[in-house]
């Protein structure tokens, strides 16, 4: 690893079941360590960060501190964030492990903060799962490479779109 903190984004799927997924990456004693802790020791009204776990008592490694972009809206969208969403984060990271994303000896040296959105309006566990631990995955090998490059950024900078808006002009006032 070269960087002192990897900043990593992906969003997969669509609809209401899409994942969209934030990823800092760092060793734990540096800023990125520094965040995980705060953010662990800091929760606030409907945004509680957790520790991501395989199962209960098995820890993803690096330990990965799952933030949620949306507070619950109820108890079924709870139980998508803390189940298929957060199962889907936790085997995500530990993709990035298999597949030497993460290197194995960063496992207990650096620390994952990933920021989740789950819709409040999703409705299929099984999508939600797959979508998260997808977009995670994605995030941090994103984060790995310094993606997206600049010149892909520059070129798309006239026509910006996402899931909830696209401009009707996509001209620049000068």
């Amino acid at each position: 690893m070269t960087a002192a903190v990897q900043l990593g984004e992906s969003f997969v799927g669509d609809g209401v079941n899409a994942a969209h997924i934030n990823t800092v990456l760092g060793h734990r004693d540096g800023p990125a360590g520094t965040a995980w802790a705060t953010a662990l020791a800091s929760p606030s009204q409907g945004h509680v960060p957790f520790v991501a776990v395989l199962r209960p008592s098995l820890p993803v490694k690096p330990m990965t501190l799952f933030v949620t972009k949306a507070a619950p809206a109820g108890d079924e969208h709870g139980l998508l964030i803390w189940g298929p969403a957060q199962a889907g984060v936790a085997a995500g990271v530990a993709d990035a492990v298999a597949d030497g994303v993460i290197p194995r000896e960063a496992a207990d040296t650096h620390a994952v903060i990933a920021a989740v959105w789950v819709n409040p309006a999703a409705d299929d566990a099984e999508t939600v799962y797959r979508n998260n631990r997808e977009a995670t995955r994605a995030a941090l090998a994103n984060g790995a490479a310094s993606l997206p490059a600049l010149d892909e950024v520059l070129a798309a900078r006239d026509h910006p779109t996402n899931p909830f808006f696209t401009p009707l002009s996509t001209t620049k006032d000068t």
